[in-house]
């Protein structure tokens, strides 16, 4: 349904709402106001906004979110709900990796375990020694309420969080409200191999391709409806919807605030690139983090950079141009402490995209992978026990390798995961 807002105000959208066609066993999409002649991109946190969070009044509730929960406007969630305390009240706020930083002034940073001082609402961080709520914390709590941006790549452990929430509240048979928000790559494209049951992990914990062009709230309704949480656990799940945005919409068309999700993905081309160049998170090979172009740097101390340019300008790669350069990573932040290499001298590659349309960042990453590995093998090292099968999603891009096939053979690998998985996704799209 694709539905043009320019604002919206609470008497419009409590005047005509309409419904959206395709019904949900377990899970419902709140209506929307029909508005043909308003054109903006409200995500749901900004229609909670309009509504002056009304459906949450007389709830106590538990939130996960982190720094990119920011309406149009550039106003956290808790800071608008903050707004409300008379009517609504915040028991805990959990945030996922990361917690909720900032790389400006602009959003104040909570600690990772401590209280916020708007709600005095304790505050978790489900990370490292906790990864799903504690059923003694939903005691007295009516609703979780979830608002996160998802980058739309499934290395990010995010999607991972919300289904731990999602299972949490099925177990103690609490509502969930999933504020969604666009995909920021978009909803068409889908890009790389399904995770293989095996190398499920938390960069893989659903079965779907490296890009799955859906928004948070239409992957929590395909978690829910296909019972892929734990247990095959379904609850009564709740979707705000975003109003406005099409699947084809780039994201800077959206005029929404761009928030880094991580802190080693500082703007959107970086997440773009961010695609292929995260699988050598399972190398020993440093892509830049620590500098300030990361995932355009390829290096290390042991690397020649003139002889992988001169391999990689027989590969003909497109979209792309490279030149040699030297960097040296370092902890540019307290978020990023100890890169690969970090204060040693790499030499290396500097990536340029000449073309985003004909840009292939799976292809490009494999492409340099093989020439390094082929290249450096008394140097080159797969690391943490084969972490890039769970990258990945199984363990082909190795064997791949390891049998020095073309790369650009190896994106039709994968052609038959994303026809399989377009068409079966096609049934949770809400625009």
């Amino acid at each position: 349904m694709k539905l043009k807002v320019i604002t919206v105000t609470i008497a419009i959208l409590s005047v005509s709402t309409v419904s959206f066609s395709q019904e949900y066993e377990y899970s419902e999409v709140f209506p929307l106001p029909e508005t043909g002649f308003i054109q903006q991109v409200l995500t749901g946190l900004d229609v909670l906004d309009e509504l002056s969070f009304q459906p949450l009044y007389g709830k106590t509730l538990v939130v996960l979110t982190n720094h990119t929960s920011v309406s149009r406007k550039g106003v956290h969630l808790l800071d608008l709900l903050a707004q409300y305390q008379d009517s609504i009240s915040v028991k805990i706020i959990y945030t996922p990796e990361h917690g909720m930083f900032s790389l400006s002034d602009d959003l104040v940073s909570l600690p990772l375990d401590d209280r916020d001082p708007r709600f005095n609402a304790q505050i978790k961080h489900l990370w490292e020694r906790r990864f799903r709520p504690d059923i003694l914390d939903l005691y007295g709590v009516d609703l979780i309420l979830i608002d996160i941006q998802d980058p739309g790549l499934r290395y990010f452990s995010y999607i991972t969080t919300v289904t731990k929430m999602m299972e949490a509240g099925a177990i103690a048979e609490i509502p969930v409200m999933v504020l969604d928000r666009p995909n920021p790559l978009g909803g068409v494209k889908i890009n790389g191999p399904m995770v293989r049951p095996k190398h499920q992990s938390f960069v893989g914990y659903h079965l779907v391709p490296i890009r799955h062009g859906l928004t948070v709230g239409e992957y929590a309704l395909m978690i829910n409806e296909t019972g892929w949480a734990r247990q095959s656990e379904r609850v009564k799940l709740t979707i705000i919807p975003i109003i406005g945005w099409e699947r084809g919409t780039p994201f800077a068309e959206t005029e929404l605030k761009w928030m880094p999700p991580t802190p080693d993905v500082p703007d959107l081309e970086t997440l773009r690139a961010y695609e292929g160049m995260a699988l050598f998170n399972g190398t020993n090979i440093s892509v830049g983090i620590g500098t300030d172009q990361p995932y355009f740097l390829v290096g290390a101390p042991w690397f020649s950079g003139s002889t992988v340019l001169g391999l990689l300008e027989k590969s003909r790669l497109p979209g792309i141009q490279f030149e040699t350069g030297k960097f040296t990573p370092d902890s540019l932040n307290a978020y990023l402490p100890s890169p690969i290499y970090r204060g040693e001298e790499c030499d290396g590659i500097r990536m340029t995209i000449t073309d985003w349309q004909t840009f292939d960042p799976l292809r490009t990453a494999a492409t340099i992978l093989s020439i390094v590995s082929g290249n450096y093998p008394s140097h080159f090292r797969w690391t943490g026990s084969y972490y890039i099968d769970k990258l990945y999603g199984h363990d082909y891009l190795r064997i791949f390798l390891a049998q020095h096939r073309d790369p650009a053979k190896l994106p039709a690998t994968w052609t038959h995961d994303v026809i399989r998985f377009s068409q079966f996704r096609e049934k949770f799209f809400l625009y």
